[in-house]
């Protein structure tokens, strides 16, 4: 067997940086902002997506690191990297990576939407003559009333800053005793306020000033008697996770409430200033946050651009943008009423944002006032606090079912949120539950439970997503609609898990962490390579969010060994080094970044030729396989499985236009048409089927038909198939 002597170990060369893959996934996206064939604001999102991916890497990730090496724990990642090598190699990357950043802002983001009419304007350069006045009155009225100068000396100690918030260093000077003597103060930038302030015109023309520059041009009125001799914007981020020790509270919803006050005001972690901020003003800053100059990040741009956004909030410029697109409802659920008589007569896939979430808001609302429910149990991890789920929850209540929600009160940054609406519906009478202690609820499923002609029936919908329409609309992800009796009585089983006291009971067809799934994981991808051993057929395709756990990857690395053909479409971190000669080279892992963010998990397995494929709401990561409660179903109608295989995989393997391709070395290299092949770009092609589908006045609807595509050494041949 190739690569025998591997079988049982791995190096740590074979590993990659779990920090500096994640890194490696955010220069993706700034590649889309890169893309001068995307349209400006689409391209603006993505800038902006940058940066808010990196707040939150600091927040948590680096948040950790620090913790670690402050704690010195001397133990290496999988990569061997002890965590000070790791936070050094992550700031290396970091400041490649935003170099790269604002030097797309400076030369080509910023000057495109100049061109384009969407104009930031300097104060000094504002062009009608009633603009500056205007700003002053703006200033007077609505800006200074929410100012507080915060003097920074022996009697005033420096402030608590929040978390992310934008604020101005001033440096003044100020007689005392006939000589001028240097005092610092800060000026928060208040959140409350729009951060870009629209300019009056009697056109269309779209012209800014920001916030900042407001604040800052008018300093003077707020140190009245003093020289302004310099001011500067700074932004200190903060570690934000959660720190709650469960066996030890009474209430997890207070615990979690109380806990979310000192996330504003966790330990510094990095902080972020103008670039033209002197030495000593950001030396000083440094050490009243207590970090080094390894923290800092001097910025030759905007420091928070995701309030850029603001650009693109209402219907202006649709040349700027992607295509509309509405999502139509899925052919098995168009025109009928009766949502329980379409699930009974066949499964139904849905595959958003290409088929309408609304049909998953009907199931709830159907379910909610058909008077054969008898009860109603969903996990809710984060719903946005969308009306029509929660409204559909309560309304079930007072229609008389038993409504059970079991909520996970720790979704990050959603804490707060959920905390609400859990409140509202324990006020209108669902059974609100938090779950087992210790594991995060990441599970999507809902049971309802249905009395017809005399029998129960048990209604299922098993996803890979969150029950949130907005998310819905922006990312990819399958939900199944079942009743068929085995998935019923297993999601029982794991709601009266969640919601009692007993043990995990195995499963007829559900896979659940953290009790069986990472066990049935490894004997899946071993029953592949022992195939391939016997010389039977044997493939593996695995589409997820990220790739960590070690154990894993050392079993995907011995069925490549063994002869297994493995294609992984890994949109974030992956840890594993394809194409390494005797240990990975019948690997490879794709990533595709496009307008829609890549979130379904499936699973395939060739299963010599009788393939299974699962989804699930689990990544292959250790905190899905051991600290989170997933589920994995199988998908069992041979026809939605087809489906599966032969679009929501064979697809995204066949993109040659945003897919990217993982090398030995770690880098991602981008895919291009070979010489005579058409583009394929998975995501504008699963438009067009929805599209093709949707039908409408005057259209008739059917599939769309697309070329023949043979991966290779695939078996999968898609050919405007029927489903």
């Amino acid at each position: 067997m190739a690569g025998k002597k591997n079988a049982d170990s791995f190096a740590s060369a074979h590993f990659i940086n779990r920090e500096l893959s994640w890194l490696e996934f955010n220069q993706r996206v700034l590649a889309e902002a890169l893309d001068r064939g995307n349209p400006l604001l689409e391209r603006l999102k993505f800038f902006a997506i940058v940066s808010s991916n990196l707040d939150e890497f600091f927040e948590v990730r680096v948040a950790g690191i620090k913790q670690q090496i402050e704690s010195a724990v001397a133990e290496r990642s999988v990569d061997g990297l002890t965590a000070t090598e790791t936070f050094h190699a992550i700031a290396r990357r970091v400041r490649r990576l935003v170099d790269d950043q604002y030097r797309s802002w400076r030369e080509d983001l910023a000057p495109a939407l100049y061109r384009s009419g969407l104009r930031v304007l300097d104060l000094p350069e504002l062009p009608e003559p009633a603009d500056l006045p205007w700003v002053e009155q703006y200033y007077r009225t609505q800006v200074r009333p929410t100012l507080t100068p915060l003097a920074l000396d022996p009697a005033h100690p420096f402030p608590q800053l929040l978390n992310k918030s934008l604020n101005i260093i001033v440096q003044v000077a100020m007689p005392k005793d006939g000589r001028p003597h240097q005092h610092l103060a800060v000026v928060q930038v208040p959140r409350v306020l729009p951060p870009l302030v629209r300019l009056p015109r009697a056109d269309a023309r779209q012209d800014y000033v920001s916030l900042l520059a407001v604040i800052g041009h008018h300093l003077a009125d707020l140190f009245p008697g003093t020289t302004i001799l310099g001011h500067w914007a700074f932004r200190v981020t903060r570690n934000s996770e959660l720190y709650i020790a469960e066996e030890d509270v009474a209430n997890l919803l207070k615990a979690v409430e109380a806990e979310l006050h000192n996330r504003r005001k966790g330990d510094a972690v990095r902080l972020q200033a103008d670039h033209d901020c002197p030495p000593a003003i950001y030396g000083d800053l440094l050490q009243r946050l207590r970090l080094t100059r390894d923290d800092l990040y001097l910025i030759d741009g905007p420091l928070n651009p995701t309030r850029l956004m603001v650009l693109g909030e209402g219907d202006h410029s649709p040349e700027l943008r992607d295509p509309p697109f509405v999502a139509p409802v899925a052919r098995a659920l168009r025109g009928r009423d009766d949502l329980f008589a379409a699930i009974r007569q066949r499964d139904i896939l849905l595959h958003h944002p290409y088929d309408n979430f609304s049909s998953v808001a009907d199931f709830l609302d159907q379910a909610a006032n058909d008077p054969g429910v008898l009860a109603i149990k969903q996990t809710l991890y984060r719903t946005g606090g969308d009306p029509r789920i929660i409204g559909a929850l309560m309304n079930a209540v007072n229609h008389g079912k038993q409504v059970t929600a079991v909520v996970e009160l720790r979704a990050r940054f959603d804490e707060a949120k959920n905390i609400q609406w859990a409140r509202q519906l324990e006020e209108h009478g669902v059974h609100v539950v938090y779950g087992l202690v210790g594991y995060k609820i990441h599970a999507k499923l809902c049971l309802v439970v249905r009395l017809e002609q005399g029998q129960i029936v048990r209604y299922v919908h098993l996803a890979t997503g969150n029950y949130n329409p907005t998310t819905a609309r922006a990312y990819t992800d399958l939900g199944l609609l079942t009743c068929r009796p085995d998935f019923g009585e297993d999601a029982t089983n794991l709601f009266n898990l969640l919601t009692g006291v007993c043990q995990f009971q195995p499963m007829r067809k559900l896979q659940v962490a953290p009790f069986d799934l990472y066990e049935r994981t490894l004997q899946l991808i071993e029953r592949e390579a022992e195939n391939a051993r016997r010389g039977l057929p044997a493939r593996i395709i695995a589409k997820m969010n990220s790739l960590v756990t070690r154990e894993i990857i050392e079993a995907l690395y011995r069925a490549s060994q063994a002869g297994v053909k493995i294609d992984l479409l890994v949109r974030g971190i992956c840890c594993l080094r394809p194409g390494v000669k005797g240990v990975s080279e019948r690997i490879t892992v794709r990533s595709v970044v496009d307008r829609f963010l890549e979130h379904s998990r499936i699973f395939y397995f060739e299963n010599a030729c009788q393939p299974e494929v699962f989804l699930g709401s689990a990544d292959w990561a250790p905190r899905n396989f051991f600290r989170r409660i997933e589920v994995a179903f199988p998908v069992e109608d041979g026809n939605l499985r087809e489906r599966v295989i032969q679009e929501m995989l064979a697809i995204p393997l066949a993109d040659n236009v945003k897919a990217r391709v993982l090398q030995p070395d770690g880098e991602y290299r981008p895919l291009a048409p070979a010489k005579g092949q058409p583009p394929r770009r998975s995501q504008f092609e699963f438009i067009a089927l929805a599209q093709a589908e949707g039908g409408g006045p005057g259209k008739a609807a059917g599939r769309r038909k697309y070329p023949e595509v043979r991966l290779a050494s695939s078996p999968f041949a898609v050919a405007g198939r029927k489903r």
